[in-house]
């Protein structure tokens, strides 16, 4: 793990704009096991884990010439290649596969990895530098094993900017998936409909998206670029795949259930807090159709490393938009987790059904 140190004085960074005296070039310069700058780096692999603990390293007086200041670690250095390499490597070895498909499970639909046959499981808090899921209905276990003839991993729990991860902790996982071998990420999530067609059950596949945490300047790709990974600037103008949407349609024509089936556009907040009667309808008018959480960022993550994505929403409560004194148009976990529970199965058959299709396609 490495921080950045920009340093004062003569010849050296001003840290703002990377102007130079004595007509060096700006440089940030790496540093083995630096003085943390942060929360996010100190508990990053190598870090302290003793929250901040930034100091000046020499003791100098602010402003004197030799004075190091320590700036926050980037966001894509928090997990470099090589650390995302060790925990792939840990789990193909331990499992003795390398999955083609992996699956993000949201918030009560765990379900979907019991389903996989001849599992080997792997708990969030035994894996090397891995961060471990805090949330209900996040059971923090990974799952590799066969699904309908392919190989499949599956995370029991993902990680959120609300619990205190910086996002490219929380989409971590997705590049692990990457280097294990897998080609198609399907990310599920429960999701509040903001679009009145909606009903509570309904299951919205996603076309599109609006990433609130970026138009905040969050990504998590924020830093340096390391191009194994993926490029300097990634498209995202087809980041789920059209192919999969369609075929997921029909399978659920196939299912009975295509007046329960949408496509539409979701957005993902900083929560944990659901949104106020005033952000819906911003949102609504942004075209945004359901609202969580969660997976924008892993779909980042996943485009950025050439991965097809596939991902839908579980509708679990309808989000009111108009100003009421009731206490039942308010959101609550409880209501999330339960609906979950009732529309598990048909999650379920679907996520099978389309991974038969994908195998199928390829064998």
């Amino acid at each position: 793990m490495t921080g950045y140190k920009v340093a004062n004085g003569n010849g050296t960074t001003n840290g703002t704009n990377g102007s130079t005296n004595g007509n060096k070039s700006a440089e940030y310069i790496a540093q083995e096991n630096p003085t943390m700058c942060s929360r996010d780096c100190c508990s990053g692999p190598g870090g302290s884990r003793k929250g901040n603990t930034c100091t000046d390293k020499k003791g100098a007086k602010a402003g004197s010439l030799n004075t190091e200041k320590i700036i926050p670690t980037p966001q894509s250095l928090l997990y470099p290649y090589e650390v995302i390499e060790e925990i792939a490597d840990f789990i193909t070895k331990g499992s003795g596969m390398r999955p083609k498909i992996g699956i993000i499970c949201g918030s009560g639909l765990g379900s979907l990895a019991d389903i996989i046959q001849d599992p080997k499981i792997f708990e969030y808090e035994k894996i090397p530098n891995f961060p471990v899921s805090t949330v209900e209905g996040h059971a923090g276990r990974l799952v590799v094993g066969t699904l309908e003839g392919a190989t499949v991993m599956a995370m029991q729990g993902r990680f959120h900017f609300y619990e205190g991860y910086p996002l490219a902790k929380c989409s971590m996982p997705v590049r692990v998936m990457k280097l294990c071998g897998v080609e198609y990420l399907f990310a599920t999530n429960a999701a509040g409909g903001i679009n009145p067609r909606f009903a509570v059950g309904d299951i919205m596949l996603m076309h599109d998206h609006v990433n609130m945490l970026g138009f905040a300047g969050n990504s998590p790709l924020q830093g340096p670029n390391d191009p194994r990974f993926g490029p300097r600037f990634p498209a995202l103008v087809n980041s789920y795949n059209k192919d999969l949407i369609n075929k997921a349609i029909e399978i659920g024509k196939a299912m009975g259930i295509e007046s329960n089936i949408h496509v539409g556009v979701y957005s993902c907040l900083g929560g944990p807090n659901y949104e106020t009667i005033a952000e819906l309808k911003a949102l609504r008018m942004m075209g945004v159709d359901a609202v969580g959480m969660s997976t924008v960022h892993e779909v980042i993550t996943a485009r950025h490393c050439d991965m097809k994505v596939f991902a839908f929403s579980l509708i679990t409560n309808k989000c009111a938009t108009e100003y009421s004194d009731k206490k039942d148009e308010e959101a609550n976990h409880d209501e999330v987790m339960a609906v979950a529970k009732n529309r598990q199965k048909a999650c379920c058959e679907l996520v099978a059904r389309l991974i038969r299709e994908i195998h199928s396609a390829s064998a």
